[in-house]
């Protein structure tokens, strides 16, 4: 795990002391080494920076930016390979000569071998920059699921590519105007879904795609080289239940495995949940006495430690438990903008760095255990959302638009005060909906569109996400694997994984994700519903599968969400904090937002009064967000 940055410059002005400046920005992803390569190409100036976190082969020889042999192909390898060891002998088979023990080497020689598409052969997660001066093409590529990020920037004949937007700061070409269509999406989402970000001219690489930059003609090609749809739109299984449980076992076990493959020490993230259970039993299953991580809090309302505990002392794990004061929680949220340089209001950001911060005085790879809940269907919004798209799907379509306008009027006579969600605004929204993704996006959006034109200033435009891409999933699959789907494709990868890389990262701690190997989205998007979703419970062959080692009176316990209470900070311990960024004079100043409209939802919400805390805590995190960056 590692973090790198680099540009392409066609106006030929970018040098080495800027290359190195974007790339030390991201020291805490890589604090073991450094390497920088300025090359002074007859189209451009090309850097690639690089900042390492030694995980396979600790040696010098695990240097990067990595040359292969011949001197004409140049790479750098965010993330791990996991499976490298078979390409590699692979690779010897066919001729191919190694001087190292890492896997980054094993992009080098079978890029010579396969061209770009090698990465359909990686079991893993990467953001990948390769240079091939033969044929003078600069690729930029991102993992399956998109467990590592990668941005980039494109204006005026300069683009600039790094693991986190700080980098771009350093750069005078960076241009830090904006994007309103994506502030917009941030306030809908609580994130900015790829491939937008918060910046004009700035965007994030799709997770399974691979972005091109022909350094002649100074075109750029975008390709998807995988598609979590095309495993929802595959055959359905014939196995039976038994069967089936069996496989997915099996496929979760090779892929848990595969990322204990380190030379340094490796841990997992135990909330006592079934899902991080289901990594700790199978691991202890072939591996030696794992090291187990816990935080828990003094607030009971917040605290898992005693159900992990339970779970640790069954499976028999080298256990660690911290139980953290309020204030070690607190004392991050300052920090935010700077760990999440993009605005991002998950608040279970903040446990989350806390666990990281405790696991890295142990290890330096913490396996977690997200995407749970999106391969088996765990949320309560699941059974809703279904529950909801199944009913939407059996009115005509006409009747749909027909009961859409009296909604729409009733919206506009009975407006709140943003105190609650405006349900007539989003039951127009659903059924103005040309598809189930759509429908099930407007349940879940915290501002409506009609809410977010009385809020925000200036005009925006709601940009096309994956959430209007319902015509790639065919007629046949299921209301809750259409859901199951797009969950895969947004919340898990905008939201969930960005939430743990920054985390883990701010620590120089590396996190894996052994429930996001593709093969196991493969093979579990054609299951039935009911071996996910059965007589209104999720995850039901997940947890049968965690009952054959763990017995299920420790396993049964209310789903428990990974928060703390910010809301309760904000009017208390942190209220001088909220009253700055929510400064009336300022928020007049920014121009973005309607005075009026903000101050009568920030006295709502210190008067107890406001709903949906989640409105105000968007606007607080961005608020700090802009003072920081902008």
């Amino acid at each position: 795990m590692c973090g790198f940055a680099g540009f392409i410059d066609f106006n030929k002005r970018e040098d080495l002391k800027v290359l190195k400046a974007m790339a030390d920005t991201l020291v805490h992803r890589g604090p073991d080494d450094s390497g920088y390569e300025f090359l002074q190409n007859v189209n451009a100036h090309i850097g690639f920076g690089f900042r390492r976190l030694s995980i396979i082969d600790l040696s010098p020889l695990g240097h990067q930016p990595m040359y292969h042999a011949d001197g004409k192909l140049l790479v750098m390898l965010n993330g791990e390979i996991y499976n490298y060891q078979e390409l590699r002998n692979e690779l010897i088979d066919l001729g191919h000569f190694f001087k190292s023990n890492s896997d980054t080497e094993v992009i080098l020689n079978g890029y010579k071998e396969w061209g770009i598409s090698v990465i359909e052969k990686f079991i893993g997660m990467f953001s990948i920059a390769l240079f091939d001066d033969e044929k003078e093409k600069i690729f930029l590529v991102r993992d399956r699921a998109g467990i590592k990020p990668l941005f980039y920037y494109k204006n005026n004949g300069t683009y600039l590519f790094a693991s986190e937007l700080k980098a771009f700061h350093q750069c005078a070409s960076f241009e830090k105007e904006l994007n309103k269509d994506a502030l917009a999406l941030y306030f809908k989402h609580g994130n900015i879904p790829a491939p937008y970000c918060i910046f004009k001219n700035t965007y994030k690489i799709n997770p399974g795609h691979w972005l091109c930059i022909d350094l002649n003609s100074k075109e750029e090609t975008s390709h998807c080289y995988w598609n979590a749809f095309d495993a929802y739109n595959q055959k359905p299984s014939s196995l039976n239940y038994e069967e089936a449980k069996v496989k997915t076992e099996e496929l979760m076990e090779s892929a848990f495995n595969y990322r204990m493959v380190a030379d340094v020490p490796v841990g997992v993230f135990l909330s006592g949940g079934y899902d991080s259970t289901a990594v700790a039993a199978l691991l202890s299953k072939t591996q030696k006495k794992i090291n187990t991580y816990t935080i828990g809090f003094e607030n009971k309302d917040f605290d898992e430690s005693k159900e992990a505990k339970k779970v640790a002392g069954h499976l028999g794990t080298n256990h660690h438990e911290y139980i953290c004061k309020m204030k070690d929680a607190m004392d991050i949220i300052p920090l935010l903008p700077d760990l999440y340089d993009e605005p991002f209001g998950d608040s279970s950001a903040i446990p989350t760095t806390l666990v990281s911060r405790i696991a890295r005085q142990y290890v330096t790879v913490a396996l977690s255990a997200d995407a749970g809940d999106e391969l088996f269907a765990g949320y309560p919004r699941h059974q809703k959302g279904r529950n909801y798209l199944d009913a939407i799907s059996k009115i005509p379509t006409l009747l749909q638009k027909v009961a859409a306008k009296p909604s729409s009027l009733i919206s506009n006579l009975f407006s709140s005060d943003f105190e609650k969600a405006d349900k007539w605004s989003r039951l127009h929204d659903v059924l103005n909906s040309k598809d189930s993704l759509e429908a099930f996006n407007h349940f879940n959006e915290t501002f409506s569109t009609s809410e977010l034109d009385r809020l925000l200033i200036d005009p925006f435009q709601i940009q096309k996400t994956v959430f209007n891409s319902g015509n790639e999933l065919n007629n046949s699959v299921s209301n809750l694997n259409k859901i199951l789907a797009v969950e895969y494709k947004t919340y898990l990868v905008d939201d969930i994984l960005q939430k743990v890389d920054r985390a883990t990262m701010s620590a120089s701690l590396e996190g894996r994700e052994p429930f996001l190997d593709h093969r196991l989205l493969e093979f579990v998007a054609t299951l039935p519903d009911e071996y996910k979703l059965f007589e209104g419970k999720g995850k039901r062959i997940l947890k049968d599968i965690v009952h054959q080692y763990v017995p299920v009176e420790i396993m049964n316990r209310p789903k428990m969400g990974f928060g703390v209470p910010v809301k309760d900070w904000l009017r208390l311990e942190l209220k001088d904090l909220f009253m700055e960024v929510m400064d009336h004079d300022f928020i007049v100043k920014q121009n973005l937002f309607n005075p009026k409209l903000v101050e009568r939802l920030k006295d709502k919400f210190l008067e107890g009064k406001l709903h949906d805390t989640e409105r105000i805590w968007f606007l607080f995190v961005f608020q700090m967000w802009y003072k920081r960056w902008m």
